[in-house]
């Protein structure tokens, strides 16, 4: 058995083992020891069958403890759903550390009984997990087949020459088709259109949902916006720059359109 189930509580009557993903920072370890009688722990869902649970470890635990690794390097060194299950308890206990206090009053929150909510006991306002739904897309130009071009950028922030496919949150009131056609021309000055939906994957950086578009480029010439891109351009399937890796979704859409060009020339 080989799944992830996201759940609340454990199912009724479950004797199997449990298992701890103990969460410091945005690090982790896995472990069968919750830790400490004091620390507060969350239910994950179901892992293979075992029930796994996040420990939030306080910040002011000695920094030997366990073996944590960021989740980056996490990925690979587990199977994609112990991946998930890992992120979706740092993105539980983050929002847990940052809602322990009422938003309306500032009353001292607490865990809700029976759903994934915080609750004031003052003016009994629920606060559920964040979720920051953002799109990303990859722009292709001209037909499919070999001479097809896609359309990469490096963001501003990155350390290194990785190209990768435009993306930006979603605003309030906006579809994610209006997202994806606001966004590229914000940053690239390009104008898209049929934006298509691709995939989706969560993405516990602390707590977005990533939504995968093709989009086909209709007009204009790249001027990136300098507070977000630092270069972009159109690249051939055999003239690809640095890419991400296959940890993202960004990469899903780069390999499924080579995969494209491939088979027109077959």
């Amino acid at each position: 058995m080989t799944d992830f189930r996201p759940l609340n509580a454990p199912p009724p009557g479950h004797d199997g083992e449990h298992r701890y993903v103990h969460v410091i920072g945005s690090t982790v370890f896995i472990d069968d020891r919750p830790g400490e009688d004091d620390w507060r722990i969350h239910f994950i869902g179901m892992v293979d069958g075992h029930a796994w649970w996040a420990v939030d470890v306080p910040a002011d635990t000695d920094p030997s403890y366990g073996a944590a690794i960021d989740l980056r390097r996490f990925y690979g060194r587990a199977p994609e759903h112990q991946w998930l299950a890992a992120g979706r308890a740092v993105q539980i206990v983050e929002w847990a550390r940052t809602h322990r206090f009422c938003g309306r009053c500032g009353a001292e929150t607490a865990l809700a009984e029976g759903e994934r909510a915080m609750r004031c006991p003052g003016c009994d306002l629920l606060s559920f997990p964040r979720l920051s739904p953002a799109m990303i897309t990859l722009v292709t130009r001209g037909e499919p087949g070999p001479e097809q071009e896609a359309l990469l950028a490096r963001g501003v922030q990155w350390d290194i020459p990785m190209y990768s496919c435009l993306a930006g949150f979603v605003e309030p009131g906006e579809s994610l088709e209006s997202a994806v056609v606001r966004e590229v021309h914000e940053e690239v000055g390009i104008t898209v259109s049929a934006p298509s939906y691709f995939g989706s994957q969560p993405w516990p950086f602390p707590n977005s949902l990533m939504i995968g578009f093709r989009a086909r480029y209709e007009s204009g010439e790249i001027e990136c916006d300098p507070a977000e891109i630092a270069d972009a351009g159109w690249f051939l399937p055999g003239e690809l720059p640095m890419v991400p890796p296959g940890i993202s979704i960004a990469r899903r859409l780069i390999d499924a359109w080579l995969a494209e060009s491939v088979d027109q020339v077959k």
